[in-house]
């Protein structure tokens, strides 16, 4: 679906944005691959492992409304992975924070009706669901604007949905390779903020490709959750570093014990497919007449029973210690 049409990815220059671009230079023959971003450094360093023929790089800001509108001209499709995502800093520059992701959120949704985008996906995160710090309320934000602007696309063909998923092994400033760092500098301990703490866990590689093949879903407005493993925060230590103590330092301002990707609030809006949830929009989109049971690839779904949570703690899979092992291998690649 790929071959011979425009795709823009905001914060292209992040650790999804070049999987992304990886992954499609590899496997279809893109027109033209569009990288926006702010940070000049990044985009010079991208260039010189990406420097094929249909790559743009394109210097930007989400926040400004007027270069991301001349960014979209002629583009198909749109990955929106621009944000800030430090939980902690956040808490600290919440003005920023709304700035970047919810600002930033309506200016992409505006940018893609004006020149006619087809499909529009939004990265989301399981901190948006019941969130408790203000980074997961700007990114729940960030979805509502995004099921909403379906409303808003009148006549024209863009159809906007969201992707949501949990922690991203070895992602630029996660946990993994702040663990490995500290344990290259030879520290007497690695850090674990509460000894119950459990996250989900998936490869860059495992959410690049979500995030295509929900190109190919989505009808628009849909939020997409992918079956994932959790992970014991001590269990990561244990992996990486079996020979290090471990030290209880407390929480981070903002961080949750365990991460919610549906909430039970949302029980009667989620439906389950074999490998992914989806969370329907609570709003009617006007002259829509669609069965959420079966998707645009003829996949069939079934509403999950009421009450249901897809809880990081609660999940029905935690990888063993060798299984984190080899993820923690395939995030490095």
């Amino acid at each position: 679906m790929f071959d011979n049409k425009s795709i823009l990815i905001t914060g292209g220059t992040g650790s999804f944005g070049k999987k992304f671009t990886e992954t499609l230079l590899k496997n279809h023959q893109p027109k033209r691959i569009v990288i926006f971003s702010r940070d000049e450094l990044k985009q010079f360093e991208m260039q010189q492992k990406f420097n094929q023929p249909c790559m743009r790089y394109f210097i930007g800001d989400v926040r400004d409304k007027e270069r991301l509108t001349m960014a979209m001209n002629g583009i198909d499709y749109v990955i929106h992975a621009a944000a800030l995502k430090q939980v902690p800093a956040a808490e600290y520059n919440p003005t920023e924070c709304i700035k970047t992701n919810i600002n930033g959120a309506e200016n992409v949704i505006y940018s893609a009706l004006y020149n006619n985008v087809g499909n529009v996906i939004a990265l989301s995160t399981d901190k948006a669901a019941s969130p408790i710090n203000l980074y997961g309320a700007t990114k729940l934000c960030s979805d509502k604007l995004f099921v909403a602007a379906n409303n808003f696309a009148g006549a024209k063909k863009t159809i906007f949905s969201v992707v949501r998923y949990g922690n991203v092994v070895g992602s630029r400033g996660s946990v993994v390779p702040f663990f490995q760092t500290l344990i290259d500098e030879k520290k007497d301990h690695l850090p674990i903020t509460d000894e119950r703490m459990t996250r989900f866990w998936i490869t860059l590689q495992q959410g690049v490709d979500f995030v295509i093949k929900n190109f190919q879903r989505m009808s628009g407005g849909e939020i997409y959750v992918p079956k994932i493993p959790s992970v014991k925060i001590t269990d990561l230590a244990t992996a990486m570093a079996p020979e290090i103590t471990q030290k209880i330092v407390g929480i981070r301002p903002g961080e949750k014990l365990h991460e919610t990707m549906c909430p039970g609030d949302d029980s009667h809006l989620t439906i389950e497919f074999e490998d992914h949830f989806i969370i329907l929009p609570s709003i009617t989109f006007h002259g829509r007449k669609t069965d959420p049971t079966t998707n645009n690839l003829r996949e069939k779904g079934i509403p999950v029973r009421q009450g249901f949570e897809y809880n990081s703690n609660t999940n029905q899979r935690f990888l063993t210690i060798a299984e984190i092992l080899d993820y923690n291998k395939v995030g490095q690649k």
